[in-house]
């Protein structure tokens, strides 16, 4: 297990990425599946950015990978607004990209990427979102 607090800020996603980069090739998730891992992660910190935040410089992202036996867990905290998964409307696929609207789209590509998507909520601890990919 491996963490690090990352600023809030959009400059924080390489930096983001290259640590997911790291804990991915350890647990020796191939090319795609590291892509699919790093994309994942970072539209999720930036929707925590975004979101969660309201902004850039106004909170942190802590980010742990777990190398798993049969892949990689990376767990996403932060002390943003929370919200409820299953208020987000479902998208539509197959529309043009500027008719989606702001909201839904990167739930939806997440979901998508990696192979379980868990979201916790706590007034306490924030938000937690777990991803895992597997080999």
């Amino acid at each position: 297990m491996a963490s690090k607090v990352f600023p809030g800020e959009f400059s924080s996603l390489e930096k983001i990425s290259d640590f997911i980069e790291k804990h991915a090739q350890i647990c020796g998730l191939d090319e795609n599946a590291t892509y699919a891992v790093r994309l994942a992660v970072d539209e999720a910190c930036s929707n925590i950015i975004e979101h969660a935040y309201g902004g850039e410089g106004l909170g942190n992202i802590e980010c742990t990978c777990n190398v798993l036996e049969d892949g990689l867990e990376v767990v996403l905290r932060d002390k943003g607004k929370s919200f409820n998964p299953d208020d987000i409307q479902e998208i539509e696929v197959g529309i043009p990209l500027e008719k989606l609207g702001n909201r839904g789209a990167g739930i939806f590509l997440i979901n998508k990427l990696m192979d379980e998507v868990h979201f916790e909520f706590s007034k306490q601890e924030g938000t937690t979102l777990v991803l895992k990919k597997k080999k």
